[in-house]
């Protein structure tokens, strides 16, 4: 195990170096300094070293991902019970019984290299905006999609069309959140990256999204104009979400879970409030209205508190 910065620390020592690591010829310290007492602690502190055995969290989630595993199930059992059955509810049921066995297997494959701790109040805050939005939004689509619904089959099916194209998008773009919170804990956030990454992928799936609008609008019989107007929606939502997505996540972890998740709160109940109105759009401007909120509520926060400099850095206002 040898110190990696020795240059910095003492430049006035020959080094020879090899793989990459520099080596001090006779020790990792001045000759004057080896034995003397006088050696600071504090440069003790400043040393980085390279075990060679990093246990980092890529690390971790890497040897553990079972993500190949359950995409292949749910394929194959899938297309193969749709082959056999012909019913679509005994499809969905025995799809998610495959999937349930498998996580049941992998549990009691992996649970003994694992230690389970439970403590609510110290975990709480890197899902506590999640968990309040899950609970907010199965209230919203209840009576928003009731209130759309009413209006007729035209309108049913043209919010549905555009679920279809847009709902597996936005699953694949929570990824940046995701993406977000591992690299805040391990201090390796960097904002210009990270906004950067988040609209490469958003690139991406706009573009899966035209491609999907393109070929099943044929086989749909719906308005277009109505299909266009729930997509817009949708459009101005997707260019919005990394901006404040990415700043709660910082703001949740850096700065107060509790105030995060509450702004996150009233977002939501805002949106509920307008699902309730009478309108085939109330989804669509609900939506509208919370990201609306969030853009300033959320970067009213963080730039009170942050300044996020050229290099993508983040710092804390004095």
């Amino acid at each position: 195990m040898y110190p990696t910065n020795l240059d910095e620390l003492f430049p006035s020592v020959k080094y020879e170096t090899y793989s990459g690591i520099n080596k001090a010829s006779l020790c990792p310290f001045p000759k004057s300094d080896c034995l003397d007492t006088e050696l600071a602690l504090e440069d003790l502190d400043k040393l980085s070293f390279n075990t060679g055995k990093e246990n980092t969290l890529e690390n971790t989630l890497n040897k553990y991902d079972n993500t190949a595993g359950f995409n292949l199930i749910n394929f194959s059992v899938l297309i193969i019970s749709s082959i056999l059955i012909k019913d679509k509810m005994q499809i969905v049921i025995i799809t998610l019984l495959s999937i349930l066995l498998y996580t049941v297997y992998v549990t009691l494959k992996e649970y003994r290299k694992f230690k389970l701790e439970l403590n609510i109040l110290k975990y709480i805050k890197y899902d506590s905006t999640n968990i309040f939005n899950s609970i907010l939004f199965f209230i919203i689509y209840l009576f928003g999609l009731s209130n759309a619904l009413e209006y007729g089959e035209e309108y049913a099916l043209a919010l549905n069309f555009v679920a279809l194209i847009t709902d597996t998008q936005w699953d694949a773009f929570e990824a940046i959140v995701t993406v977000a919170k591992i690299d805040i804990s391990k201090r390796k956030f960097n904002y210009i990256e990270h906004i950067s990454n988040s609209y490469k992928l958003l690139i991406i799936l706009m573009f899966t999204t035209i491609v999907m609008f393109i070929t099943l609008f044929g086989l749909y019989n719906i308005s277009i104009l109505l299909a266009l107007i729930y997509l817009s929606f949708e459009i101005i939502n997707f260019i919005s979400y990394p901006i404040y997505s990415i700043r709660t996540c910082y703001l949740q972890l850096e700065y107060s879970a509790q105030k995060t998740t509450i702004n996150k709160i009233f977002a939501n109940i805002l949106r509920m409030s307008i699902s309730f109105i009478k309108s085939p759009f109330c989804t669509g401007i609900g939506q509208i209205s919370s990201t609306i909120y969030q853009m300033i509520t959320v970067n009213y926060m963080f730039n009170k508190k942050f300044k996020v400099e050229n290099n993508g850095e983040i710092f804390k206002k004095t």
